[in-house]
């Protein structure tokens, strides 16, 4: 009886051990799609996924999908630390209509990665990506475009970052009149705190470029916009906004504002502010605009002029150093 005992032991524990690595396996560190894969595939190199929403259930927290070919592999909802990446293929489309692209909820550690895809909308799609949670979203050498909401909705419900390099977003929400949909809108949540570093980016022919907005939270926005172009959107280029306790300040270095139709350069309330150098603000239907005690303050070094309305006049000047 004995050893009869040990054996079923013995058994069990292999038959653990056997079950424990099938679901380890199920969920591979990097997957695969291809524009003639198929969802039933594993989604390894040589029999790919044709979706990233087949794909990422066999991918494991904090692995990577990659892109074989061109392809439309549709949208997907992130719910965990991962990287899509499709640089180096001619296109690694997100094709939607009436929703959003990509939408990313995750863990409040997580760190999403996004590049090298091409986010079309076909004007009836939401937002090009939505982040909602998650410790950072990375997003680049990408394309989005004709999406009816925001080219990226970043309002996070804690604390997070986002990172914008080499990205092209453009004609978001162009008929959305009476709203701040924009290119890129920050718009923290709760006491979420926001940092938001943009470069080397294109954000035009919208409704509003870049829109920092502190009303949904009691936190604070931060960050930069460097080397980029905001230009031919129908309201503003750079706005930052307050709500009755938050605090948003953006850097602005070296972007071209210029013809939108309504100001160049806008922070509002008393704790939104704009620092801005070696930028120029040009052609706008209105330059620099401080309003309801809000800050726009210059380095000395910008070129402001040509403004339909008026170009407007820095609050201050700071030295460089």
């Amino acid at each position: 009886m004995k050893s009869m005992r040990l054996l079923a032991t013995a058994v069990a524990l292999v038959s653990f051990g056997m079950g424990a690595a099938t679901v380890a396996s199920a969920q591979a560190t990097r997957t695969w799609v291809s524009g003639v894969g198929d969802d039933a595939n594993p989604c390894s190199r040589t029999a790919p996924c044709k979706t990233f929403a087949g794909a990422i259930s066999k991918t494991a927290p904090g692995g990577e999908i990659d892109c074989l070919d061109p392809g439309g592999f549709g949208a997907v909802t992130i719910t965990k630390a991962m990287t899509i990446l499709c640089r180096g293929v001619s296109n690694g489309g997100v094709l939607v209509s009436g929703t959003n692209g990509i939408v990313v909820n995750a863990g409040v550690n997580d760190a999403v990665v996004l590049q090298g895809l091409d986010f079309e909308g076909f004007g009836s799609g939401l937002s090009g990506v939505w982040f909602i949670q998650g410790a950072s979203l990375t997003v680049e050498d990408s394309s989005i475009r004709d999406f009816n909401t925001n080219g990226i909705n970043f309002a996070p419900a804690t604390n997070a970052k986002l990172f914008v390099r080499t990205v092209t977003i453009t004609n978001t929400a162009p008929t959305a009149v009476g709203t701040t949909n924009a290119g890129i809108q920050v718009r923290p949540t709760g006491a979420a705190n926001a940092s938001v570093t943009i470069n080397d980016s294109e954000i035009t022919n919208g409704l509003f470029g870049v829109v920092a907005d502190g009303a949904a939270t009691t936190g604070h926005i931060g960050g930069i916009v460097r080397d980029s172009n905001v230009s031919g959107n129908i309201q503003n280029g750079i706005t930052t906004s307050i709500g009755t306790a938050s605090n948003v300040t953006l850097m602005v270095d070296n972007v071209a504002i210029a013809n939108n139709g309504n100001n160049g350069l806008v922070a509002g309330g008393t704790n939104a502010g704009l620092l801005v150098g070696n930028s120029s603000v040009i052609n706008n239907g209105g330059g620099v605009h401080p309003v309801s005690g809000g800050a726009v303050v210059s380095y000395g070094n910008n070129r402001v002029n040509g403004n339909s309305g008026m170009d407007g006049a820095f609050t201050s000047t700071t030295a460089v150093k």
